[in-house]
């Protein structure tokens, strides 16, 4: 199977030299997404396009790599195609027909051609001579222009002619890479988590600083989040995930601020930790999922007031959307039934806050605090690459128990997505009984399950298992171990 990539528009009207930079960065992010699937995928850049060639018969490998595609930043449009040497009119009109011609009986048709090169015939006279073809060839089709059943898509660059057989929408944006890296301050809820994604939509290497205010539990909720977002849009790249303990900050802040100046305070510590971490790392800005007076500590005297102490540029993504608009597109890139139980931030923000806050008396009542709280915080951050997420996570990784084959596994509980679970349901050929239980379900729901039965956690790259595996242990549960996702191919 051939795919024809098609570059986000903003790319193709970048001038040349930007563009070719542009492109040739894509074609390097589409194959190391792709890497995993081994020398079974080619990918080709050309000027407007990538071509990646595809040699699985498996159904559910190729549906794996169209949604890798899909959701990679850069990438307007995938195309399925056959491609052929570009030869005569009427050998171009017998390949359309024979991949359009059987299912046109008694439907409207048209036919586009997008022509790319120097020939001696337009794309008006390719449309008109194969139009009229499949026409004599099918007499009960008829010619609609503006709206028809099918549409019959040509594609002609230099000397090879492509047949369009579907087409599937991509994220747009830019490549990551193409542009500068930031730092995400992300809480795992809804409004973090989509301004992290529209980040990576524009091509921002986008690492992320959580604050842990609600201990291990709350640390794992928000890796998951991070994890899943690094795996789904941006795992062509090197990501950290920066963990900054914040529990000595907010008691320092509930037992000596003003209650009603402790949002915005809380805020202002966040940022000043947040440029001195992007600082240390070489980042210019700051992300926030905050949305003009979504909550008290957002309208616009307040947030001028936080931003006062960062050197950094403050980015928001979603400053002007409504909570409901953010909760609909948590849904469509998939954080949405995650989100809904990570806590907020609401037991240090108090019942009355203010809503215009004063710089002269959040720096009075901030003066109450002992600086070396937050010095102290910032010296036990922990850096790590997001790919290593598990280390630091309950159990170390060597204390998971690691299972190779499914002679060794009790019950198997597939923790993926329930979209990559659809994509590519989960099969081993053998009798062995699997549970569909998603990562950000599985620590309420595990303690349901019978404790006297053995479970092996199981996700494509294993990463997501392994942390999961390290928390339950934590908790408790002896009864669980990974299986190696190469366990699959067995």
């Amino acid at each position: 199977m051939l795919f024809l990539i098609k570059l986000s528009p903003e790319i193709t009207i970048k001038s040349r030299v930007v563009r070719r930079r542009f492109t040739r960065q894509l074609r390097k992010n589409t194959h190391r997404v792709l890497k995993e699937f081994g020398n079974q995928i080619q990918v080709r850049g050309k000027w407007d396009a990538i071509e990646v060639d595809v040699n699985f018969p498996e159904q559910a490998k190729i549906r794996q790599i169209q949604d890798r595609l899909q959701n990679t930043p850069g990438i307007a449009q995938i195309c399925v195609v056959e491609k052929h040497q570009l030869s005569s009119m009427e050998e171009m009109l017998e390949l359309s027909k024979n991949l359009h011609g059987h299912y046109l009986n008694g439907k409207t048709f048209a036919v586009r051609c997008k022509r790319t090169g120097d020939h001696s015939f337009s794309s008006v006279d390719v449309e008109r001579f194969i139009g009229h073809g499949i026409l004599e060839s099918c007499p009960t089709a008829k010619v609609n222009l503006r709206n028809p059943d099918v549409t019959v898509s040509l594609e002609i660059r230099d000397d090879f002619f492509y047949i369009i057989k579907d087409k599937f929408k991509g994220l747009g944006g830019f490549p990551l890479g193409c542009q500068d890296s930031v730092l995400s301050l992300i809480s795992g809820g809804f409004d973090s988590s989509v301004s992290s994604y529209l980040c990576i939509k524009r091509g921002l290497q986008t690492h992320y600083c959580f604050f842990n205010l609600g201990g291990s539990s709350h640390e794992v909720l928000v890796k998951e989040i991070a994890l899943f977002l690094w795996m789904k849009f941006h795992s062509s790249h090197r990501v950290k995930f920066i963990s900054v303990p914040f529990e000595g900050v907010v008691e320092e802040i509930l037992s000596k601020v003003e209650n009603s100046q402790m949002g915005v305070i809380l805020k202002r510590m966040m940022y000043r930790a947040g440029d001195a971490i992007a600082k240390k790392m070489g980042l210019n800005a700051l992300v926030t999922g905050e949305s003009i007076a979504q909550v008290s500590s957002q309208t616009l005297a307040n947030l001028s007031v936080i931003e006062d102490v960062s050197d950094s540029l403050i980015l928001r993504p979603l400053c002007m959307s409504d909570k409901q608009e953010i909760i609909n597109m948590a849904r469509e890139i998939g954080t949405e039934n995650f989100s809904i139980d990570v806590p907020e931030y609401c037991a240090v923000i108090s019942k009355n806050p203010t809503t215009k806050a004063r710089i002269s008396k959040i720096e009075r009542e901030e003066s109450r605090i002992d600086e070396r709280v937050l010095l102290e915080a910032l010296e036990d951050t922990k850096y790590q690459l997001i790919s290593e997420l598990i280390d630091g996570v309950g159990k170390k990784e060597n204390d998971v128990s690691i299972v190779g084959s499914l002679t060794e596994c009790g019950i198997v509980i597939d923790i993926r997505h329930p979209n990559d679970i659809e994509i590519s349901p989960l099969s081993f050929g053998v009798k062995v009984k699997i549970l569909n239980i998603p990562f950000y379900s599985l620590s309420s729901q595990f303690e349901s399950l019978e404790s006297n039965q053995d479970y092996s956690l199981y996700c494509d790259k294993g990463m997501m298992s392994r942390m999961h595996a390290a928390h339950l242990m934590e908790l408790g549960f002896n009864n669980v171990s990974v299986l190696d996702f190469k366990a699959n191919s067995n």
